[in-house]
């Protein structure tokens, strides 16, 4: 018997996400399981935006005017207007010269981080003769998103993990790798997903400038969220610089799906050229991208529905504050509650759910050994009853573990 049937056999007993299960609806954040409401922490629809009525009214639009769905490569005809005009409008939500739309936020990283470094490569197949060959490395977080580490990998590049945030550690990374005379591409989260915590950008942009690198920013948590008007980690921190290749996604805050690289324009051509994850796929289905393009009007237009995620965020602080729980980040909509121990955090979580709650419950390998955590994602659309049910039951919860301690 081979490894497949024999993982197969042994899931049946040992269901890694017994929560997992079909539902009747999406979380909005509220959503329908076995004819249930179940309250969603665990939602990335930060903005509750993924029902507007004007991404509806979009979508339905460019499903009258474009059908279901592409079915062509853009690079051998399926490019079309729409396409061009949403990259230009996240292009310049980043502060970029142009985007390039991927399929998803996961091909996106896959397709840049795999193809970046083997650029001159690739472009020799239409003629292109390279003047000097360069040697690249990747300098990535070790806490970044598996898609990155896996789109490094297939880059074939040399590749250290620097300590999570330890900008010392990096550095002494980055000179060794000078001296080696490779050209660095630092590769890092804005938010990292599974800790709540913000890249600390202007020392990440001040270290690649000091050592003629690139640097690689998984925006996907951070757009539109972070900054007065969405744009990200760099509008959070007023940090912008040539050196940063802004990815993001537009399955979280934005509320559809795809993903996007927004770098310079001479940039964008090179990627469009040489990533086969761009070059040898269907883009997005055009009601998609019609449905963005509204979605990027609201957040221009309603900044209270940003407002309303932050006030969601901080209230569901206070009020966890005195239960005695260990809250790993109080920086973004993402709310980390330590468990320690993998079997505590599924009891925790089985428990919610009993109580119409859902929330992810992170455990190794997403989370080191002896920190699962409970990850509570604040929404623009949660109300304050549905906060104050969630954390009276964790003050229950917290009550009875002490009683059994």
């Amino acid at each position: 018997m081979h490894d497949l049937s024999d993982i197969a056999d042994w899931l049946k007993h040992h269901p890694v996400h017994p929560a997992a299960r079909g539902h009747g609806t999406l979380p909005d954040p509220v959503f329908v399981a076995g004819g249930e409401p179940v309250v969603s922490f665990s939602t990335n629809n930060y903005l509750a935006l993924a029902k507007h009525p004007r991404l509806v009214a979009a979508a339905k639009d460019g499903l009258e005017r474009y059908g279901v769905g592409n079915c062509e490569s853009r690079l051998q005809g399926g490019d079309l207007e729409l396409y061009r005009t949403l990259e230009a409008r996240l292009g310049a939500l980043k502060h970029k010269g142009d985007a390039v739309l991927f399929v998803t936020g996961y091909m996106a990283n896959i397709g840049v981080l795999s193809s970046i470094v083997k650029a001159a490569t690739l472009a020799r197949l239409h003629g292109y003769r390279a003047r000097k060959r360069h040697k690249y490395a990747y300098y990535s977080d070790e806490y970044n998103h598996v898609s990155i580490r896996e789109g490094i990998q297939m880059s074939g590049a040399l590749r250290y993990n620097y300590r999570h945030g330890d900008m010392n550690h990096l550095e002494s990374l980055l000179k060794a790798g000078a001296d080696e005379g490779s050209t660095a591409i630092i590769v890092s989260d804005g938010v990292f997903s599974m800790e709540g915590t913000i890249a600390p950008l202007p020392q990440l942009v001040a270290l690649a400038e000091r050592y003629g690198a690139l640097l690689y920013l998984d925006d996907a948590h951070a757009t539109g969220v972070l900054g007065a008007n969405g744009g990200g980690s760099s509008e959070h921190f007023g940090c912008y610089s040539p050196c940063i290749m802004q990815m993001g996604t537009l399955s979280k805050a934005l509320g559809a799906s795809g993903g996007f690289v927004a770098v310079e324009r001479e940039v964008a051509d090179v990627i469009r050229l040489t990533s086969s994850a761009y070059g040898y796929t269907s883009p997005p289905p055009p009601a998609q991208a019609a449905a963005l393009l509204a979605a990027l009007d609201l957040l221009q237009e309603e900044p209270q529905r940003r407002q309303r995620l932050w006030d969601k965020q901080r209230y569901f602080i206070e009020r966890m504050a005195p239960l005695g729980y260990t809250i790993l980040s109080t920086q973004t909509p993402i709310v980390p509650v330590l468990m320690g121990e993998a079997e505590t955090c599924q009891r925790y979580a089985i428990a919610l759910r009993k109580e119409g709650i859902h929330v992810d419950a992170v455990q190794f390998p997403a989370a080191p050994v002896g920190q699962a955590r409970l990850r509570f994602m604040m929404n623009a659309g949660h109300t304050r009853a549905q906060l104050d049910h969630v954390v009276r039951v964790m003050a229950q919860l917290a009550g009875r573990a002490a009683r059994l301690a």
